[in-house]
């Protein structure tokens, strides 16, 4: 068994796929309308994406997840050069935080587009 796909709502599907495709080299895999008025993007590689659902109209600001039954913390993305992410993700306005060394790989955080943390962790 693997893990399919993660579906967040964010404000701008559209946008929030461009950076990640940048950021991750990922690509589109599908995107249009979807449950009711709203719009989402697929957004990943060939084995899972994530799924980036706007439903059209103004969306609350969340809370911290990390006190909330349910919440969504973060999303763990394996890459094979840290560093060359880490570039990325600065180039392109986030701040990286929380780096850490630890058994079995290297990792830090960023707070990502459509308000999503993102972990980078690198096992090599």
């Amino acid at each position: 068994m693997r893990l399919e796909h993660l579906n967040v709502t964010v404000p701008d599907p559209k946008h929030t796929a461009k950076v990640l495709e940048n950021l991750f080299d990922w690509k589109v895999r599908w995107e249009g309308t979807s449950m009711g008025t709203g719009y989402s993007v697929h957004v990943g590689d060939e084995e899972s994406y994530l799924a980036l659902f706007s439903p059209g109209g103004d969306l609350a600001p969340s809370q911290n997840t990390y006190g909330r039954i349910g919440g969504l913390n973060h999303v763990g993305v394996v890459v094979t050069d840290l560093h060359d992410v880490e570039t990325k993700v600065k180039s392109a306005g986030y701040t990286p935080h929380n780096h850490a060394d630890y058994e079995p790989g290297q990792r830090f955080y960023f707070d990502g587009p459509g308000g999503i943390e993102f972990e980078v962790v690198c096992y090599s």
